[in-house]
């Protein structure tokens, strides 16, 4: 007896070790300041880190913690959002910029510290203040757990494939004006691969990213959308993917030639090298699903080159043929065809009993143009706004939200956030824009107060207001079951039976299909304020945003702690 309670001891106290072991501390430190390069034929400055375009990636384990120390050597305020990571009892290091946190400023430096609990997969980080982001974001890779293995046959290699955007301008100025004469955004000169615009620009033959495979092998492409205003479609010239994660959550295998990836999301592929040694393109262009809207029609690409393949400048790669921009119907087609991987690393089921139902309306809108200011948005005279539930969000200006709410501060926010539309009428309908006073959004800072552990379910329903386009709606501090997506007017009576109630989808971010609506469902199990918002830049400084209170729970492990000591303050 005594042995086998030795035995027992001894097994307890080496699986103790390896987990003590498995635990990382992973520490990088951002520089972040002005960087000049070559594109498009000009010099441009730019806001990056590190001196690198897209910024370092990040490599940890499930259980590891990040210490990211952040120098603002910039001359703009900014914060870092780590997209994706649940932030659990790490509200704090969360980023969005006057939700968790005031900005570092130019001269200052902020530490963030958090723990990977639970999670693993692909992530990013971005800049969370203004449209920085353009230029300052990066991977995050978080693997198993040592000792544990991804659901799929381990791949050869792996590699992030970031999607960006680029301007020849200053963002943050084209931002300011346009918020200022309250037009839309000014339209992106390029889309890039892993910083690169590649071939089909000027001056860019040589500005092309490349990537060396060995036929036969097969690659895990963990890919990103980074752009800062534009849904991509994404393929790769005669080859086929396997989709088996999305937004870090693992999937049933998924084959396709094309990929849909909203701006926010994450989505991993495997690529097996299956085809005659040659060259092949990537390629990627917008998903343009606004119509009339004006935006950049051009493509990036990159090229796949086999080992043993002739240079690719003296042989022309196969191209993949793109879907058209507006291409809804394989863009649905694809965002409705992911499910989850039951019973696979961090999966949860559908929690049944809801007990926060929301329906909210989410789209466009317009602002009364301030006396002595010169408006040109549509129509001329009026703002350009957005909205939620007819509430155009507006960020506090001298505390955090999180800030407010840890230390009970009145009179920065109220949880008075209508849980249905102030009036009812006919959301797709492009009529409604004839109804002057539906089109304009009051301004507030109105959100959603949540008790610890209550499940919320809303109903996302875009609306025609000025326009419809597929808005990539992106909820910090959780993932969202995916419930159901349709066009038209979510109708209660037919569409609730549409729920997919076993193995839906789990996302942080989610394109509401142009026209339609989309049925997310989560749980309210971390404490602090949380961000919900449209990962346009264009639309998220207009008021296409809300945000989430969740209380503690009943325990010190449920309970957020105190702000860090070097909490930047406004």
């Amino acid at each position: 007896m005594g042995r086998l309670v030795f035995l027992f001891a001894s097994s307890l106290l080496l699986m103790v070790a390896a987990t003590t072991v498995s635990a990382a501390i992973v520490e990088h430190s951002f520089n972040v300041q002005n960087l000049t390069v070559n594109r498009l034929c000009n010099r441009h400055v730019i806001t990056a880190a590190n001196g690198r375009l897209p910024g370092p990636s990040i490599r940890a384990r499930e259980g590891d913690t990040l210490i990211i120390h952040v120098f603002n050597k910039s001359p703009y305020n900014l914060t870092i959002h780590w997209h994706g990571i649940h932030q659990m009892l790490s509200a704090w290091a969360d980023g969005p910029d006057m939700i968790t946190q005031c900005p570092i400023r130019p001269g200052n430096k902020y530490t963030y510290k958090f723990k990977i609990i639970k999670q693993e997969g692909t992530f990013w980080w971005h800049s969370h203040t203004s449209t920085l982001r353009a230029t300052l974001y990066g991977a995050i890779i978080i693997r198993p757990t040592a000792g544990n293995s991804y659901p799929f046959p381990k791949p050869y290699r792996e590699v992030p494939i970031l999607l960006g955007e680029w301007w020849n301008g200053n963002v943050v100025d084209m931002a300011n004006q346009a918020l200022a004469h309250g037009t839309g955004p000014n339209i992106s000169d390029a889309y890039t691969i892993n910083g690169w615009p590649g071939d089909l620009y000027p001056c860019s033959q040589n500005q092309m990213y490349k990537l060396k495979v060995k036929q036969g092998k097969t690659y895990l492409l963990r890919i990103t959308n980074a752009a800062v205003d534009n849904n991509l479609f994404y393929k790769i010239a005669n080859h086929k993917m396997i989709v088996v994660a999305v937004d870090a959550r693992y999937t049933n295998p998924y084959v396709t030639d094309v990929l849909v990836v909203a701006s926010g999301q994450t989505i991993d592929v495997l690529l097996t090298a299956d085809q005659p040694i040659g060259s092949y393109y990537m390629a990627a262009r917008a998903y343009a699903s606004a119509a009339g809207l004006e935006f950049d029609s051009t493509t990036t690409r990159g090229v796949i080159v086999y080992e043993g393949a002739p240079s690719w400048t003296s042989r022309t790669p196969l191209m993949p043929v793109l879907p058209a921009f507006n291409d809804t119907p394989t863009a649905h087609k694809f965002s409705t065809s992911l499910t989850a991987l039951v019973g696979g690393p961090h999966w949860e089921p559908v929690p049944l009993k809801v007990d926060h139902k929301m329906f909210v309306t989410i789209g466009m809108a317009l602002d009364v143009c301030p006396s002595n200011t010169t408006c040109q948005g549509p129509p001329v005279g009026a703002k350009l706004s957005a909205s939620m539930n007819n509430v155009s969000f507006v960020p506090p200006s001298s505390l955090s939200l999180l800030q407010a709410f840890f230390f009970n501060v009145g009179g920065v926010y109220t949880t008075d956030f209508p849980v249905k539309p102030p009036v009812q009428f006919d959301y797709t309908n492009p009529g409604i824009n004839g109804d002057l006073p539906l089109l304009f959004a009051p301004k507030g800072t109105r959100i959603t107060k949540l008790k610890f552990n209550s499940t919320v379910e809303m109903v996302m329903q875009n609306t025609a207001i000025i326009g419809m386009e597929n808005h990539p709606m992106h909820l910090h501090g959780f993932d969202f079951h995916v419930l159901a997506q349709g066009f038209g007017n979510f109708n209660p009576a037919t569409d609730t039976l549409k729920y997919n109630l076993l193995n839906p989808q789990i996302r942080h971010t989610i394109g509401v299909p142009v026209g339609g609506w989309a049925v997310i469902r989560f749980v309210a199990n971390n404490p602090g304020v949380w961000f919900m918002h449209c990962h346009f830049d264009a639309h998220l400084p207009i008021g296409l945003a809300t945000a989430f209170v969740v209380e503690n729970g009943p325990t010190p492990e449920t309970t957020l702690p105190p702000p860090p000591v070097d909490l930047p303050q406004c």
